[in-house]
């Protein structure tokens, strides 16, 4: 019968992640010497080739992927081991490691945090601010227990690693400078506004929502100015240097800008809480998942 050796296995899963020896070894404060010998002893006792040189690096072989696949359950199957033996030795008490975006920190976690105190004192929350990116890759060490992110930068939920969970619909608002002729309008649609001066990001997925929700509109937006920071973003509209589509979790703290509803056009972004596949049933992670969907959105 084959051993599996669970500390190697996570070495693999590691190296799957961060794609070379090198990274893999500083994740896991390992020597690269140290990681390779553990990857060459486990190849040795499952008695198939895991990795092949490609260039100056490794690449897995279709064997290690196949290993992989399986080891998913088996690490999904220990974390719902462990989530069990922890509510029976701690009921209500445990602590929780989060990794959230900036954005979700003050409006989405702290709200969650301050409920738990009052209804589960036992649970102890601990909070990173974290990129999305930096998030996973801490949730797939074990470093956190509990990512949050936007839906577009979440993996998908195909994911054999995580279980994804969506928390909230957050409604993109308008925000526009105050004395903007459309101000003082009845109804604002993203239509009026296409010959405006836009503000958003120059690149990734906020840059995609903002050019996405414009062209559904029936226009490309033309960007005068590039910020990925709320700060500075309402800080440029405040100054009329442009509008800019904004999270209702910003708006909802914004001053110095007048911030109208898109009734008609609903742009919106998901926000969504990601944990090793397995965990769901720890009943510490199990109350701070219940705190953060109890948050009112907007």
């Amino acid at each position: 019968m084959i051993e599996w050796d669970i500390k190697k296995l996570r070495i693999l899963r590691a190296l799957a992640d961060r794609g070379t020896v090198t990274a893999t070894a500083a994740a896991l404060h390992m020597t690269p010497s140290a990681v390779s010998q553990q990857l060459t002893n486990l190849a040795r006792q499952l008695g198939v080739p895991l990795l092949e040189v490609q260039g100056r690096g490794v690449r897995l072989t279709d064997a290690a992927h196949l290993v992989l696949r399986h080891a998913e359950a088996v690490f999904a199957e220990l974390e719902r081991a462990d989530a069990e033996l922890a509510g029976y030795l701690s009921g209500d008490a445990g602590e929780v490691r989060i990794g959230a975006f900036s954005t979700a920190v003050p409006v989405l976690v702290v709200p969650a945090v301050a409920a738990l105190r009052r209804t589960h004192p036992g649970v102890e929350v601990r909070v990173r601010e974290t990129e999305a990116a930096e998030s996973y890759e801490l949730l797939s060490a074990g470093a956190v227990d509990l990512a949050l992110s936007l839906a577009a930068h979440a993996p998908t939920a195909r994911d054999p690693r995580f279980t994804r969970i969506t928390l909230l619909e957050d409604p993109l608002d308008v925000a526009l400078p105050p004395d903007h002729p459309l101000v003082a309008a009845p109804a604002v649609r993203l239509a009026d506004l296409s010959g405006d001066r836009w503000i958003y990001g120059g690149s990734g997925p906020w840059s995609e929502i903002t050019r996405n929700a414009c062209e559904a509109a029936g226009f490309v937006p033309e960007q005068a100015h590039s910020a990925s920071g709320w700060t500075a973003i309402l800080a440029m509209v405040e100054a009329g240097m442009g509008v800019a589509l904004v999270p209702r979790m910003v708006t909802g703290r914004a001053s110095g800008v007048a911030v109208r509803v898109l009734a008609h056009d609903r742009p919106t972004r998901h926000v969504v809480a990601a944990l090793r596949r397995g965990s769901a049933s720890a009943p510490a992670l199990a109350h701070v998942l219940a705190a953060l969907g109890a948050v009112p959105a907007g």
